[in-house]
């Protein structure tokens, strides 16, 4: 496989924007870890391996169905790659969320091995309120 590359990133991205699980999926490894923005660990919430980054990435959708990242910038440096990106969603109980952020990503045979989340900590508005 090809290394990825920014274009790689973006088409990750989009298939996110989709919330295109299959396509996501795709183009991660078969023992792959994803690591959330919160949790009681160091690093967060990690979902390791296909079924459990499956399930975890799909919860961002399920909490909120209007999840998107936005205004995408992408970097690839080896096997590690970056996207600082806005994120932005509304939960069920309408508390609006928007924060800058940034994955880092670790390749490995062309696929995304390891996907850590990081976000600024910035408290939701109830929708009414914003």
């Amino acid at each position: 496989m090809s290394q990825p590359d920014t274009q790689f990133l973006q088409d990750f991205s989009d298939a996110l924007n989709r919330h295109d699980i299959d396509a996501v999926m795709s183009m991660m490894t078969d023992d792959c870890e994803f690591h959330a923005v919160g949790g009681p660990d160091l690093l967060g919430n990690s979902f390791i391996g296909k079924d459990a980054v499956r399930e975890g990435l799909s919860a961002a959708w399920k909490n909120a169905a209007d999840a998107q990242w936005v205004d995408a910038v992408h970097v690839v440096i080896g096997d590690r790659g970056y996207t600082e990106s806005t994120y932005c969603g509304t939960t069920a109980d309408g508390m609006r969320s928007e924060a800058r952020m940034i994955d880092a990503f670790t390749f490995r045979d062309g696929r995304i091995a390891v996907k850590n989340a990081f976000r600024k900590q910035r408290p939701a508005v109830s929708v009414q309120d914003a």
